[in-house]
């Protein structure tokens, strides 16, 4: 196992020194300056601020610098915009509200659409796999983007349950609508991967071995069936994860609740390239680090893999 961990880590490092190197090099060619405006900067004003900034020396002179701050810091820079902060502090500001709704999205998708998909294969065909076929089919054709106004049409404006925006410091009721809009689309695709996956293993034949031994159902599907018929879903999981931090942005700027993303989006309309580039490093980072702990995971649960 230590050794399949090292091999992984061997090729993790290299790709996220690749991701800082691409993510620098696209914000340097990207057209414009963060110090643009419509009047227009005297020369010299431009002059004093590049040279704050270290914009005045080389290309490879800046990049290697950004790269040695990040990999021996983990220092992103200052911010262009918010010239009294560092990006640092705006991504701590940030980055625990989405992880805090972006960590119980991924529990309520994970929750639910493993009991869906698991619930449809046993009883396949029966109204019960038409009905969670139904709410998945439902669920996939409606992303964050939709499913964010909707909710606030209902829950806000008719029912007048629950607030259409804002954070609070995380309660529940400011938590409730930004975890199903983040959530339903990947619940429908776990749902989907585990019908599909549980169907095959029920198939298999140590399954009909264990059905004719006498076991109840519900002790094949938990001791036997379950765990082959997880192998696709955890493959799943780890992008998924990411995937509901980066989605983010639309819960970020739709409901208010002052994440990484809402940073992003007001990052890229000023052109705050630091701020960009520090957060689009954090998220490939994110991405790196839990398919390394989804193939870890995979490996331990078949030791086929490791070899």
């Amino acid at each position: 196992m230590i050794p399949f961990i090292l091999r992984r880590l061997l090729v993790a490092i290299p790709t996220i020194l690749a991701l800082i190197v691409f993510s620098f090099l696209l914000m340097d060619f990207a057209p414009g300056s963060p110090f643009a405006t419509e009047r227009g900067v005297p020369p010299e004003v431009l002059a004093n601020l590049e040279a704050k900034y270290g914009l005045d020396k080389s290309l490879i002179e800046r990049m290697g610098i950004y790269i040695w701050n990040v990999v021996t810091q983990f220092d992103f820079g200052p911010s262009f915009k918010f010239t009294d902060r560092t990006v640092n502090e705006l991504i701590a500001q940030g980055f625990p509200v989405t992880l805090t709704y972006g960590f119980w999205s991924f529990v309520v998708a994970v929750a639910v659409g493993v009991t869906l998909g698991v619930m449809a294969a046993v009883f396949q065909n029966s109204w019960l796999d038409y009905l969670a076929v139904g709410v998945t089919v439902g669920a996939q054709v409606l992303p964050n983007f939709v499913m964010a106004p909707i909710l606030v049409i209902i829950f806000t404006l008719w029912l007048g349950w629950l607030p259409g925006g804002g954070w609070q410091g995380g309660q529940i009721e400011y938590l409730v609508m930004p975890v199903i809009a983040l959530s339903t689309s990947y619940m429908a695709s776990i749902a989907r991967i585990t019908r599909s996956s549980m169907l095959e293993v029920l198939n298999a034949g140590f399954i009909r071995t264990a059905r004719a031994k006498g076991l109840p159902m519900r002790r094949v599907v938990m001791r036997h069936a379950l765990k082959p018929a997880m192998m696709p879903v955890i493959s799943y999981l780890g992008p998924a994860f990411v995937g509901m931090i980066t989605g983010s942005v639309v819960v970020d700027v739709f409901f208010s609740t002052g994440g990484i993303g809402q940073f992003f989006v007001n990052s890229a309309l000023a052109r705050d390239y630091s701020v960009i580039m520090g957060i689009t490093i954090l998220v490939g980072m994110l991405t790196v680090f839990f398919n390394l702990l989804v193939d870890i995971l995979y490996a331990w649960i078949d030791p086929k893999i490791r070899y």
